[in-house]
């Protein structure tokens, strides 16, 4: 258990506000100050060189933390009063803001109206704007920098790896290779090019997508393969993800994170300007991700179990959730169509030739065998409804619009499926064959040799 000291410096700690790898943030009062405030505090530990090292590091971020964002003051940047680095610890004494960070609206469960979203990314332009405009650019923006209360006020903050432009970078104290978070870094920071404030802004138009959409505009099973699509590959556009946004949002977004600088938006006053268009022509204040109960329900399916809640939400998005009631026709024998279902809840009958061979079930799939066949596309059986049944049907060119990594999830657990129903009904079909024959069993280690005729 982490204790919690009582006081650092002329600062009584009242409680703890957050703990990081490497700094803990306290909620703090002095008399020096009127109002509480937030000290960031950190604790060298000096047992080894490569503790050192980083140690010496920390120092450096304090350090450009304290001398740049100290002379930022602007509504929604996070103001630095002071910093003190001793020998076995620092600080930096900040603002105190009492929201929390956008990750949480960047989950699916917690989304927020797509005019909120807009409107705290335009704020965050803004500042990243005058930000600019005083020779400093953040170059980490990403969703746990930026901060927002419960009327939508925001902070960006954490601005210990910012650069100051205005030195050269072989000078600049603040000026660290490989600093950032991945999965929102530009490609030029990724090939460690010279940065100005275009590079936030794409960083910004990362954080819009995954605040719209509950995604990364870039999945990846590991770093290199993420670093490769974030330098070579397009965004998918956010319209496929939400449909019901102005067809401007793609744009917007799709300037954000171009790749040519030139092609970019040039400031965040420009960013701004075109998400006000898009807020212009929002309809619905209230537009949001599908129901959430029915992101529930499939959650509970061993289909699902492979599925992150990522690829979950993409496959409700991409499918279409049907009710119909019993003797329903859903698919004919022999049609071209490459449409499958999950059963959520009810049962159905699978026929050959009008003979029944199965019946389904709550959480088993129908109509796999026409999308894997990658030649006829014909369905193998028809499919009846024996009862009211709610299932989730699954049409491929919707599908072809997800990630890769969610197409090959559904691959995997339909040929799964396939397999293990092909197995039953062999064994079915099997009790009124005939005796197979009886073979003699190869010896251990023999080699099998061709005979010529």
């Amino acid at each position: 258990m982490n204790d919690i000291p009582t006081q650092i410096g002329n600062f009584r700690i009242v409680r703890e506000l957050g703990r990081g790898a490497t700094a803990t943030v306290y909620l703090a009062e002095s008399p020096d100050y009127p109002e509480p405030v937030a000290l960031k505090y950190i604790r060298f530990d000096d047992k080894s060189k490569d503790e050192a090292k980083w140690n010496r590091r920390l120092i450096k971020l304090l350090k450009a933390e304290r001398a740049v964002a100290s002379r930022l003051n602007h509504p929604h940047i996070i103001r630095i009063f002071e910093g003190v680095v001793g020998t076995n610890e620092a600080y930096v004494v900040m603002e105190y803001f009492p929201g929390e960070s956008l990750e949480r609206f960047c989950t699916f469960a917690h989304l927020l109206p797509v005019h909120r979203a807009i409107g705290i990314v335009f704020k965050c332009c803004m500042a990243l704007d005058y930000a600019y405009r005083q020779g400093v650019v953040h170059r980490d923006i990403k969703p746990a920098n930026i901060l927002v209360d419960e009327k939508d006020n925001v902070k960006i903050t954490d601005f210990g790896l910012a650069m100051n432009i205005n030195k050269k970078v072989d000078t600049d104290s603040t000026f660290i290779m490989g600093v950032g978070s991945p999965a929102y870094m530009s490609p030029e920071q990724i090939k460690s090019y010279p940065l100005n404030q275009k590079t936030d802004l794409y960083s910004l138009g990362v954080v819009l997508f995954h605040m719209l959409t509950g995604r990364l505009p870039f999945r990846a099973k590991n770093p290199a393969q993420l670093i490769y699509k974030i330098i070579n590959a397009d965004p998918p556009a956010v319209t496929q993800l939400l449909p019901d946004l102005p067809e401007l949002m793609d744009r917007v977004i799709r300037k954000a994170l171009e790749k040519d600088l030139y092609s970019r938006y040039k400031n965040g006053a420009e960013f701004a300007k075109d998400l006000s268009a898009v807020r212009y022509q929002l309809v619905d204040d209230n537009l949001l991700p599908p129901d959430t109960s029915q992101f529930s329900t499939l959650r509970k399916l061993t289909f699902f179990t492979e599925f992150d809640d990522i690829d979950l939400w993409e496959a409700l998005r991409i499918s279409s959730w049907r009710t119909v009631k019993a003797n329903t026709t859903l698919m004919r024998e022999g049609d071209q169509d490459q449409r499958f279902g999950l059963i959520i809840e009810g049962k159905i009958e699978l026929s050959v030739s009008g003979r029944r061979i199965v019946e389904l079930g709550d959480d088993e799939v129908f109509g796999e065998t026409a999308y894997l066949d990658e030649l006829d596309h014909k369905h193998l059986y028809t499919v009846v409804t024996l009862a009211e049944t709610t299932y989730l049907e699954i049409n491929p060119a919707a599908l072809a619009l997800s990630t890769d990594e969610s197409q090959d999830l559904f691959r995997r657990r339909l040929t799964t499926a396939m397999t293990k129903r092909l197995a039953i009904l062999s064994a079915e079909l099997a009790k009124s064959a005939p005796v197979a024959a009886r073979g003699t069993a190869l010896a251990p280690g023999a080699d099998l040799q061709l005979v010529d005729d």
